[in-house]
């Protein structure tokens, strides 16, 4: 999948999580997965039929973009189905014994993909559809989905913000990209209640982000109960990131990592999933994934 020469969401994105992790003594202790795409009836619970059809004409047509910031190839249709799928194949190892966790190295990312468009990077919105699976494949009732990209998950949210069985809750820049996540967005309806937006100035850091995980995110997470943790990883607010203004660094995200695994361990017998969302310093971005990895295979704890 390329978006364009020059793009930030590039292959090298890739490229960089692996080679770093070849390089590193965690390689040989991780079980490589390769995902099979997602079936059509899956994105169609999330997505419209004719957005989907519109997706896959346009890369068949020789489109370039989906909107100003989203480009695609003739093989972005294929791969988003690839990543869509990744989650999904992870969670049928999950659930099947085969694996305690996965992280899916995936792109394009999903969290900002609506219902009937794409948007920021976004096709088809990869977490989305994970949640939905579990739900309809594998009975899981309640599912927590955090979000700690720099941006606000906003097609993550919409999809279900009516709907009590996720909850979903996002850290993120504010104001910035792409304009929703005001704290007063807490849900509707019989979902009232179960979205949580942690808006933050630029600048805020690993600390501001702990505080926010210890005093807002673990109570809610004691309410809830899930029985599923699904993270969108972006690691975009990292202080070297170049398309936002936070101080994360390597250890906040070791330390936000830490949190949640205890909480999958503690809530969901240890089911969680991590997909891969922004962060755009390759080397900040490699080396932050690989400290995410290494708490999941809890070699940070050793």
């Amino acid at each position: 999948h390329s978006a364009g020469d020059f793009h930030p969401e590039s292959p090298q994105r890739l490229e960089a999580i692996l080679s770093h992790l070849k390089q590193s003594t965690l390689w040989e202790k991780l079980i490589h997965i390769t995902p099979q795409p997602a079936d059509l009836e899956c994105i169609e619970n999330i997505h419209d039929v004719n957005y989907i059809a519109s997706v896959r004409e346009a890369c068949t047509n020789g489109m370039t973009h989906l909107d100003a910031d989203t480009g695609i190839c003739s093989r972005s249709y294929e791969i988003a189905l690839l990543a869509a799928g990744a989650g999904i194949t992870a969670a049928d190892k999950i659930i099947s014994g085969d694996i305690d966790n996965a992280f899916c190295a995936t792109r394009p990312p999903g969290h900002h993909a609506e219902f009937n468009h794409a948007m920021g990077f976004c096709l088809f919105n990869n977490i989305a559809i994970l949640a939905r699976y579990l739900q309809q494949k594998h009975k899981i009732e309640r599912i927590l989905i955090i979000d700690w990209d720099v941006h606000h998950g906003n097609g993550t949210q919409n999809a279900f913000y009516d709907d009590p069985s996720v909850f979903y809750f996002s850290i993120h820049q504010w104001p910035y990209y792409p304009g929703s996540g005001a704290e007063s967005e807490r849900g509707s309806e019989k979902g009232f209640g179960f979205t949580l937006n942690v808006p933050i100035r630029s600048g805020a850091g690993d600390q501001d982000y702990i505080d926010a995980f210890v005093k807002k995110l673990i109570p809610a997470v004691r309410k809830f109960e899930p029985q599923f943790l699904l993270i969108s990883a972006g690691f975009d607010a990292h202080k070297d990131d170049p398309l936002a203004g936070m101080h994360l660094t390597e250890t906040g995200f070791t330390a936000m990592s830490d949190i949640v695994l205890e909480l999958a361990e503690y809530y969901c017998e240890g089911r969680l999933i991590s997909l891969l969302e922004g962060g755009y310093h390759l080397e900040k971005l490699a080396a932050s994934v690989a400290a995410h990895i290494a708490v999941l295979t809890r070699e940070a704890k050793k």
